[in-house]
């Protein structure tokens, strides 16, 4: 794979999670470092002749009116981050850690932070190195993400500890050494600029929301496979329906949709059982569009978020000034991803109805809890408390951040945006809402079989139940299910499941 170049202008939420998860290699554009460099000279023209620039040549937050003597600049930048290294917590993913790196070193070629290319530079090199600084996950409230980031930060120069690409975690300036990087020398402004942004909010929320779209995909297929399984009425996801109220999410998914089931028996008359199943069959296009809806909001918002500035000052070369700003504060990116937690509750919801309709002879003319016969099994009724338990833990993770009137900096930073925790909270929204999916898949498959409907199929719905066999096999005698859903699961993370072609 070619290295992923870096211009401040053109990263994506797949480039991301290519660098960040997979470890593919960057590069940076000169034209970015040419930018750096001219931004770099204003900050050096400003401190030259003493402009009175915020946490350049003056101090922080509530501090902002007092000057920077000479003595002071010089150690400014260091003791910024030793100020505010205060990350606590279980440490954060890798990849997590990565993301925020990549998002900063692209967000740096954009030529608003006025910080030396030098930094830029040493980010490429731990990054490619696969050095990532070990950082508490806990620690900001996102009105930028100072202490985690100056954390981060205070690795670069040799303070703290890193972990290699091995997994092995040591002192980070041993890290550094062992791979022939030096510590980060700090000049004025780095230590600022290595801190004062919102990259750990970006790079996290770019990686939930690509999870997001993966689980998406899979529960796509799981409710086109229910809909074989239940011999369901056809005609609700039909053009001629939909486009009565032609909603962009809710046309997205019944496109899919149509895609998933391709080939299928059911769009011939008279296959559906029903004149009218139950909601949760009958409106996934409107349910699951809601959360496709979404998802294609929140992509435009975090794809801005990967290649805006957030930093504070900035450096306006065009304009031949250093001026304050607010672009650190992640209000829209709250809401977009607490948007998309809030619409996987409807997609969980309808997953459980589905599961309990499959399971029910009552609704699915199929034996109870979808048991074979004289098997004396149980069926997958236990199963059900499993999928309540997890719908629980998507209800729980779901609900709306607290937000409070903040204090810090005795009153000068008196807001916060919790974009963070709403991240945080999506990541666990998207690992229940995957495993919950997993069992749709194993319980429907079950359902396909037993109906003898699994000769009726298109291409896309045979060769994924082909491959939830290759994971779980058909449920005669009792047997714990935990391990397949888990492994289900994380095929649906690497997108293992879906179509007719591995590639």
């Amino acid at each position: 794979m070619t290295p992923l170049v870096l211009d401040g202008r053109s990263l994506t939420i797949e480039d991301l999670a290519q660098a960040a998860v997979m470890g593919r290699l960057l590069d940076l554009d000169p034209a970015g470092l040419s930018e750096m460099a001219r931004a770099r000279g204003l900050i050096d023209r400003a401190i030259e002749d003493k402009v009175p620039v915020y946490g350049v040549t003056t101090g922080l937050g509530a501090r902002v009116t007092e000057v920077l003597d000479a003595k002071t600049l010089a150690d400014f930048s260091q003791q910024t981050l030793l100020g505010r290294a205060h990350a606590v917590g279980p440490p954060d993913r890798v990849e997590n850690i990565r993301a925020s790196m990549i998002v900063r070193l692209n967000t740096l070629l954009k030529g608003y932070s006025g910080a030396s290319p030098a930094v830029a530079h040493h980010l490429l090199a731990c990054l490619n190195a696969g050095l990532t600084p070990v950082v508490g996950s806990l620690g900001s409230i996102g009105a930028a993400d100072l202490i985690r980031n100056a954390t981060i930060g205070l690795c670069l120069t040799g303070q703290g500890e890193m972990q290699n690409a091995d997994g092995k975690t040591g002192p980070a300036v041993q890290m550094m050494r062992d791979h022939g990087i030096e510590p980060l020398v700090l000049g004025p402004r780095d230590g600022l600029a290595l801190a004062n942004h919102s990259s750990c909010a970006a790079g996290a929320a770019a990686l939930a929301v690509s999870q997001a779209e993966t689980v998406f995909d899979a529960l796509q297929t799981a409710g086109a496979l229910s809909m074989e399984a239940f011999r369901a009425n056809l005609a609700p996801i039909s053009d001629g329906v939909l486009g009565a109220k032609p909603l962009p999410g809710q046309s997205r998914a019944a496109a899919d949709l149509h895609a998933k089931l391709k080939g299928s028996l059911l769009y011939q008359e008279g296959a559906a059982r029903r004149l009218q199943d139950p909601i949760s069959l009958r409106n996934i296009p409107q349910i699951h569009g809601a959360l496709a809806a979404a998802l294609d909001v929140a992509r435009i918002t975090v794809e801005i978020e990967l290649n805006g500035s957030s930093d504070n000052p900035v450096t306006l070369l065009a304009e031949d000034r250093i001026v304050s700003g607010g672009a650190y504060f992640t209000a829209e990116l709250t809401h977009v991803i607490e948007a998309i937690s809030r619409a996987f509750v409807h997609v969980t919801v309808a997953q459980v109805a589905r599961v309990s309709k499959h399971l029910n002879p009552v609704f699915s003319n199929l034996p109870t809890f979808l048991a074979k016969s004289q098997s004396g099994s149980n069926g997958f009724a236990p199963v059900m408390k499993v999928v309540e338990s997890l719908l629980s833990e998507v209800q729980h993770a779901a609900q709306p951040v607290a937000l409070w009137p903040s204090i810090n900096a005795n009153g000068v930073e008196d807001c916060l945006t919790n974009s963070p925790t709403a991240v945080s909270a999506l990541a666990q929204v998207v690992d229940h809402a995957r495993m919950l999916t997993a069992i749709e898949l194993i319980v429907a498959a079950q359902a396909v079989e037993l109906r003898g409907a699994a000769d009726q199929m298109g291409p896309w719905l045979t060769a994924s139940l082909a491959r939830i066999r290759e994971t779980s096999a058909p449920l005669v005698d009792d047997r714990p299910l935990g391990g397949d859903i888990m492994t289900l699961a994380h095929r649906i993370a690497t997108g293992d499941l879906q179509g007719p072609n591995r590639e």
